[in-house]
């Protein structure tokens, strides 16, 4: 990814002055030929950035190799190709960038078989011939040092690249990005995406949604029902705020039912946490609870996030087993790599979350019902089945638009710990559910190309923005250590953070910006990149209400409550687990018998149609993806980022690369123009259209004609 600001020069910092190069001059190495750096470090920098230590250097691993210079930062590592003139808006090809926190893994190499691995605070035993940063984003930036008297330089650059990892914090936001644009701003700036922060994004969305059944509740507007919800999110009409709070309270952790997405059918998709064990409603608010969970149906169906879905521990434990798998100097042999892949479990885990997420997906649909997903921390699983049913469902949250939008309200606003899942705060807890989610993102894209106006290297800029703290979008875990961070809570004292420059009092311009104000890292035509080529708008029907079911698949009373597990529906006798048990649902819905899995895909069974019929037709901008044997994929261009070798038969790996392929494919069509078939060469066509097979053959055997010629 491509990251920093603009408009600054970079602070130098003479080496010998450092006191954090301490371990440096302990060494007694002698000093290096050369204190300036040469013109390739006449470039920009961050306001409060400050250059550690510098070498010349070569980069490896590519064709052809790069000569530059190695810069280490208070803030990021990142390798200078020479020659390299700025004149983007932004300062840095992220390909060279790695931000201090991303760095997971520090090697250095003498020889051709002398390595040392580099934890913070380590101590380097010789002179670096080369050094191998793994970034925790499966990126690898490979350096080799020259010499010839420049050895002292390239021992510096290494020891402060270890000690700057050893003091950098992972949950301090560096502000030099959002200072460098609010030089350049004179005015307030709109967010590119609602931040769900104001009553008034809220009632934007409820409107657009038109969930008229429900309204904006500000209960929680001073986080004293749950510090871990937004301040403002969706209740029924008829439920009074008062009502809200003392219901939450018998929720894990205070969330309780709430909207997450109406569909335009009538159905309404909820979330929230477990029950509480130890709480004891009266009767009053029993009542408010099953009121919030009906949301005015009569057909409810109630469903366990976490059966048949992975733990966190699972997800980490995959994660972790992926990114050694995929390290250059893996002991795989290559004949059994891809059976390590389905070892790993990454591919079992987005399989099984697209299988569920594809049933609720049918559940909302083929009924109008009230669906709640129900997670006992509801901070998690939660948020990823209820953006894949959106994705799914809704041909709007598969525009860019709309995909940022949906990430804005159903993780960062409803509280997902980014923080923690992604190692920020060395707890137990960590585990990238986020980037499972986009893996299972990737995996609709694939399967359905036409129908997601974003493209691969939007999620690929997502995926690698966690680990670049410039904004506190995933830099904290809930919404109300955000707006304390930021200032925005009247209530609470603003919290300073030392070492780092502060805006100007009395500077008009808004800082609270967030991941989604990509020109903060992204030029202009990197950002065009984000646009998928191949969206074809007419997959986004205007009209994509669900055929009217005037029966339900199963007969029972008019008020009919269901539980969802392992791909059947099982009637339950209520809704709420007070009624005569204490214990009821309270761990689960482990306590009912659980259902054979069924033969007949739920739409089958939704929609009522015979198995002899075929599949069933599906409504207008459902989509069902297939999640059996090699329907799943393996991100390579992700995950094999730090083995260019393997990436043959991908295009570029970076947005830059990928716009010099495509200048040199179209000055080969503009060559090839000429010789192509007539029978080719006649058709009009949109120079943007995507050419098919038989074209592709036509204008090849066009070229070979020409060259025989």
């Amino acid at each position: 990814m491509w990251w920093g600001g603009r408009g600054q020069s970079f602070n130098i910092a003479p080496q010998k002055e450092e006191p954090e190069m301490g371990s440096v001059q302990e060494s007694r190495m002698p000093e290096p030929r050369s204190r300036q750096p040469s013109s390739c470090l006449a470039s920009r920098c961050l306001p409060g950035e400050q250059i550690l230590a510098w070498a010349p250097g070569v980069r490896k691993g590519l064709e052809p190799e790069l000569s530059g210079t190695l810069i280490c930062t208070n803030f990021r590592v990142t390798f200078q190709p020479c020659g390299w003139q700025q004149n983007e808006d932004t300062p840095l090809s992220s390909e060279y960038d790695f931000a201090l926190v991303n760095i997971g893994r520090l090697e250095a190499v003498s020889g051709l078989s002398r390595v040392q691995l580099l934890r913070p605070g380590s101590l380097l035993k010789f002179i670096p011939e080369e050094i191998m940063i793994h970034g925790r984003d499966f990126r690898l930036l490979r350096v080799g040092f020259e010499a010839g008297g420049l050895e002292p330089q390239a021992f510096q650059v290494t020891m402060a690249i270890v000690q700057a990892r050893a003091q950098s914090n992972p949950a301090q936001q560096y502000s030099g990005i959002t200072l460098s644009k609010a030089g350049q701003a004179s005015g307030s700036r709109k967010p590119p995406v609602p931040l769900m922060e104001t009553a008034e994004d809220w009632e934007t969305e409820r409107k657009k949604q038109a969930a008229r059944g429900w309204r904006v509740s500000t209960v929680n507007e001073r986080f004293d029902v749950a510090t871990s919800l937004p301040r403002y999110f969706w209740v029924p009409n008829r439920i009074l705020d008062s009502e809200v709070r003392r219901a939450f309270g018998h929720f894990h952790q205070g969330r309780g039912p709430r909207l997450s997405w109406h569909h335009p059918g009538g159905s309404d998709l909820l979330r929230c946490g477990g029950f509480y064990t130890a709480s004891d409603p009266n009767k009053e608010d029993i009542r408010a609870v099953e009121s919030m969970l009906q949301a005015g149906h009569s057909d409810v169906v109630l469903v366990d996030t976490m059966d048949e879905l992975p733990s966190l521990a699972d997800v980490q434990l995959a994660h972790l087993r992926l990114r050694a798998l995929c390290l250059p100097d893996s002991s795989v042999a290559e004949d059994k790599w891809l059976s390590a892949l389905e070892g790993t479990r990454w591919l079992d885990y987005i399989r099984a979350c697209l299988r569920k997420a594809s049933d609720i997906s049918v559940l909302v649909t083929s009924r109008v019902r009230s669906v709640i997903l129900q997670e006992r921390g509801d901070r998690d699983l939660n948020g990823l089945l209820s953006s894949l049913v959106q994705l799914l469902s809704a041909p709007e949250a598969r525009t860019l638009f709309g995909f940022q939008s949906l990430v804005q309200r159903e993780w960062v606003a409803a509280g997902h710990p980014f923080l923690t899942r992604l190692g920020g705060t060395g707890a137990s807890e960590e585990a990238p559910v986020f980037l499972l989610f986009l893996d299972c993102v990737w995996q609709l894209l694939q399967q359905f190309p036409a129908d997601f106006e974003f493209s691969e290297f939007f999620l690929l800029a997502l995926h690698d923005s966690v680990r670049v703290p410039d904004t506190l979008t995933f830099l904290r875990n809930t919404p109300w250590e955000r707006g304390k961070q930021s200032g925005q809570l009247n209530s609470y004292t603003q919290v300073y953070t030392p070492g780092y420059s502060q805006p100007p009092a009395g500077n008009s311009f808004n800082l609270q910006l967030s991941v989604w104000d990509w020109d903060l890292r992204y030029s202009n035509a990197q950002i065009l990149q984000f646009q998928n080529p191949g969206y074809d708008p007419e997959h986004c029907p205007d009209s994509w209400l669900p055929r009217p079911q005037p029966s339900f698949m199963i007969p029972g009373p008019p008020s009919s409550v269901w539980l969802f597990s392992r791909g059947a529906l099982t009637p339950l006798n209520q809704l709420c687990p007070w009624r005569d048990s204490p214990s009821l649902l309270a761990v689960s819905s482990r306590w009912l018998p659980r259902p054979a899995i069924s033969s007949e895909s739920l739409a089958d069974q939704e929609w009522g149609l015979p198995s002899h019929w075929g599949a069933c037709p599906l409504p207008p901008g459902l989509l069902l993806p297939g999640y059996l044997g090699p329907q799943i994929r393996f991100w390579r261009r992700c995950y094999l980022r730090g083995r260019p070798e393997v990436q043959t038969g991908l295009s570029a790996p970076t947005i830059s690369g990928l716009q010099d392929e495509l200048s040199h494919l179209q000055e080969l069509l503009r060559k090839w123009t000429p010789r192509i078939s007539p029978e080719v060469h006649s058709k009009k066509r949109d120079p943007h259209t995507i050419l098919n097979p038989t074209e592709i053959v036509g204008i090849l055997k066009g070229r070979a004609e020409g060259d025989l010629g």
